[in-house]
């Protein structure tokens, strides 16, 4: 039993590690409006192709994104839509950081 959830603990970071860079948080939440040709992407991000390609390699190997080749243009698109709940989730830990240090130095201030 310990080893079935050994493993999908691992499944789990593998995802987590896919998406740990700015530049993969940022196509992910690019995709979430639509899908995205890799020109696209790369005028975004204002990186090389081959940089971006490997971002994109990274997360379609996560099973984040899934790609369609069309003529020589490949375009992707997010698997799953609900990766973006767990942004939301993301965003309450900051701000709840953000208002604790805001307490802290309002409580050292005085």
């Amino acid at each position: 039993m310990l080893h079935h959830r050994s493993a999908h603990l691992e499944a789990r970071a593998r995802v987590l590690k896919a998406m740990a860079h700015p530049s993969r948080l940022f196509i992910i939440e690019e995709l979430e409006k639509g899908e995205r040709c890799v020109c696209d992407l790369t005028a975004m991000i204002g990186a090389d192709i081959s940089t971006v390609s490997k971002h994109l390699s990274v997360l379609k190997q996560a099973s984040l994104v899934v790609d369609d080749k069309r003529g020589n243009q490949v375009f992707y698109r997010l698997r799953v839509p609900c990766i973006l709940n767990f942004f939301g989730c993301v965003e309450s830990v900051l701000e709840s950081r953000a208002k604790e240090q805001a307490s802290n130095l309002k409580a050292v201030g005085k």
